[in-house]
């Protein structure tokens, strides 16, 4: 799917729907946040956020002292309803309406968070795209936290096929260069009581 195309539906996804209509909704980014702690994440590190949407992962961050935020996501409908929460705040942080496959980034992060962005990725262009930009983007030493559907997890989502993946398969297709540090399997419950599988690794991209 070209970018504009990816746009269009998410932008459609996004203007038609509340976010408790979404399957990925949820009040507190509880895993998110886990995972960062894990990998001791502070307050004085920059995080980028691949695929935030309407996430409520910026505005965790936010009340805990992070202020070098960016979040990316190929829908400027998802992000203008991010910045509406944010109130006041949101000017102090970057939303990049992209797709994460042909963004060229102008800087470097401490930490890369992508919470289901990853599994859309089903051809080896997408992935190759995708972790060449994740590469160009943290930082060496930086921060790894991805989260896709695990094995038993949903074969779709919104339409769209996806990808699904044990810790090590994850790992596998990663490449060389990422240390890994921890690795779950986290059930994500759906506002209408589905039970979604997401396999969650967290790592680091070695020098």
């Amino acid at each position: 799917m070209k970018s504009d195309a990816k746009s269009e539906h998410w932008s459609d996804v996004y203007g038609s729907k509340a976010d408790t209509d979404t399957s990925w909704y949820e009040p507190v980014p509880a895993a998110s946040l886990a995972m960062l702690d894990r990998l001791n994440v502070g307050a004085g590190q920059s995080v980028i956020d691949v695929g935030g949407g309407t996430s409520a992962l910026v505005g965790s961050l936010w009340a805990r002292g992070h202020r070098d935020l960016s979040v990316l996501d190929v829908s400027a409908e998802a992000l203008q309803r991010s910045r509406g929460r944010l109130g006041e705040d949101a000017d102090r942080v970057d939303w990049v309406v992209a797709d994460v496959t042909d963004w060229t980034p102008t800087r470097q992060y401490d930490v890369w968070h992508d919470r289901a962005v990853f599994h859309f990725m089903t051809t080896p262009n997408a992935r190759a795209a995708y972790l060449a930009t994740l590469r160009s983007t943290l930082r060496p030493g930086g921060a790894l936290v991805l989260a896709t559907f695990a094995l038993t997890g949903p074969e779709q989502c919104s339409g769209l096929p996806v990808a699904r993946y044990s810790a090590e398969g994850l790992v596998d297709v990663l490449g060389p260069g990422i240390e890994l540090i921890d690795h779950r399997e986290v059930v994500h419950t759906t506002p209408w009581g589905s039970e979604q599988p997401f396999t969650w690794i967290g790592g680091r991209l070695t020098p």
